[in-house]
């Protein structure tokens, strides 16, 4: 097992673009808190391996208190094998890393920060509702630097609005703080969200995808050349600092997922919990698991293990496609790559299928021309 996932569901205030299962009503925290104490007990069984990863994520876990947090951890270290040093990471916002509160982290158990930035312009904040504003942002980072060496944040780009001088201050301000890893997203429309509501309304521009794209290839060029490898298209980070929890999501390796809307997979079944706090907490106290499964069929793990290696430096090992899928299967992804090799997007050297630096940006679009979807095959 290579991680265990920790969903906590709450927010201060909802982002105008997240379509993520939270709530902002913090009443039911602690009965929250209890109901994820009690499905880590109740999935020991499931955790054959040592666990490599604890990952806080969310919502905002950041909102727990320290002594939460550290009760998650203890549980998982109770009733699972962890292994010496696990990357324990909290993903955390500005607003809620006052320096007392970084003090305290440090120590706990947590040895990694994922820093909710998104931008250090209050317009761009603004815009997309965040609880913090530029000058936190900064000040916390600054603060966190202190106590922490392993820090990530996050910067979104195509920011309607966000021009390109705006952008590349972003990513200077970013090293200029001397983070070692950075996580970048293009802003996306998700159904049922404010955002696009206000863009509907002519209240906010579109998003511009052209310009997210220039963006982006502003980001790979800046940080490659301050020492970055962007070894997943939306992760960049110094030697030594790729974030482990990533890594294994995108090399196919085995997690759980604990908490309301939660997604585990065992490299043969997916399973995801329930998108409701009182039906997750009603649920697990009487014992029974909130979740559905889907079992994986071929066709499904092959179309999972394109799409999850072009986003990487790893690519697709074709080799590995034909012993884990069959000659058939390698012969259609040869010929489906092979227009994507010719308009430079893709290359094969050494027996693995890459995105080149052109196609980098449209990988998800490509891998979706080279899903299998022939079912007689």
């Amino acid at each position: 097992m290579s991680g265990v996932y920790i969903h906590v569901p709450f927010c201060k205030q909802a982002c105008h673009y997240c379509d993520f299962h939270f709530s902002t009503q913090m009443g039911k925290k602690e009965a929250i808190v209890d109901a994820l104490v009690k499905e880590i007990k109740m999935r020991k069984d499931e955790v054959q391996d040592e666990v490599e990863t604890i990952y806080f994520g969310g919502g905002t876990p950041s909102v727990l208190t320290t002594e939460e947090i550290e009760r998650l951890i203890q549980t998982v270290y109770d009733h699972y094998k962890v292994m010496d040093e696990p990357e324990i990471t909290l993903e955390a916002n500005p607003d809620d890393l006052s320096s007392h509160r970084i003090i305290q982290l440090s120590k706990s158990r947590i040895n990694r920060l994922s820093i909710g930035i998104q931008s250090f312009f209050d317009e761009d904040l603004k815009l997309m509702n965040r609880a913090h504003n530029a000058s936190e942002a900064e000040q916390c980072i600054q603060e966190a630097t202190e106590y922490f060496d392993n820090i990530t944040i996050d910067l979104i780009y195509g920011i309607p609005g966000m021009d390109n001088a705006r952008w590349e201050a972003n990513i200077q301000k970013a090293l200029e703080l001397g983070l070692p890893h950075i996580s970048s997203y293009a802003l996306t429309v998700e159904p049922k969200t404010a955002l696009k509501k206000f863009i509907e309304k002519g209240v906010v521009p579109n998003v511009d995808d052209e310009q997210a794209q220039e963006q982006f290839y502003m980001l790979v060029d800046i940080l490659e050349a301050h020492g970055f490898v962007n070894y997943e298209i939306s992760n960049f980070g110094k030697p030594g600092y790729f974030s482990q929890n990533n890594t294994s999501y995108w090399l196919g390796k085995k997690y759980i997922g604990i908490g309301p809307s939660a997604h585990s997979f065992d490299g043969e079944h997916r399973s995801w919990n329930v998108r409701n706090n009182p039906t997750y907490i009603k649920k697990i106290n009487e014992g029974v698991l909130p979740s559905d499964v889907e079992t994986l069929t071929t066709i499904d793990r092959y179309n999972e293990s394109v799409m999850t290696g072009l986003r990487t430096i790893w690519g697709v090992p074709l080799k590995t496609i034909e012993d884990d899928f069959g000659p058939n299967y390698l012969k259609y992804l040869e010929m489906q790559a092979a227009k994507f090799v010719e308009q430079g997007l893709l290359q094969g050297d050494g027996g693995v299928l890459k995105t080149t630096k052109k196609g980098k940006f449209l990988a998800d679009g490509i891998a979706s021309d080279l899903f299998m979807v022939n079912l007689g095959l």
